[in-house]
């Protein structure tokens, strides 16, 4: 398996990632469920409309954030993400959440029009594959 091979497993296989801000030399990291779209080369996630998450975008569009292992310890790292809302909403791509995560039909079910969608943009990521492996790929 190449390394770009590697990087669109995990991409499809992790559900959540440790998305960081930083605002004011603050910074801040929360969990969220992802899902990345090989085609616009864009990771995908929603977010209660108003919250502060929101405010630290628009302070701050720059994100960095890291997959979070399932299995074992191969993950994806990106340190120079820019995040802003996306023209689609949580239902324009569904199919796409519920294909990687069955479970999220419920969140669009019972909170979709309280979501907002974002798109995490980036060109370079970092795959770590076990102890033996770190490269980084241009996407």
């Amino acid at each position: 398996m190449t390394i770009k091979e590697a990087f669109s497993t995990i991409m499809n296989e992790q559900e959540e990632i440790a998305l960081a801000t930083s605002v004011g030399e603050q910074p801040n990291v929360r969990i969220v469920n992802f899902f990345y779209d090989e085609n616009k080369k864009c990771l995908f996630f929603s977010t209660f409309k108003g919250n502060n998450k929101i405010a630290e975008f628009n302070a701050n569009a720059r994100v960095a954030f890291t997959t979070i292992p399932k299995n074992d310890t191969s993950h994806v790292r990106v340190r120079h993400g820019l995040v802003k809302q996306s023209a689609q909403t949580v239902y324009d791509v569904a199919d796409q959440w519920i294909q990687k995560i069955p479970s999220y039909a419920e969140n669009i079910k019972h909170a979709g029009d309280m979501l907002d969608l974002y798109e995490v943009h980036f060109t370079q990521a970092t795959v770590t594959l076990g102890m033996d492996t770190t490269e980084t790929i241009i996407l």
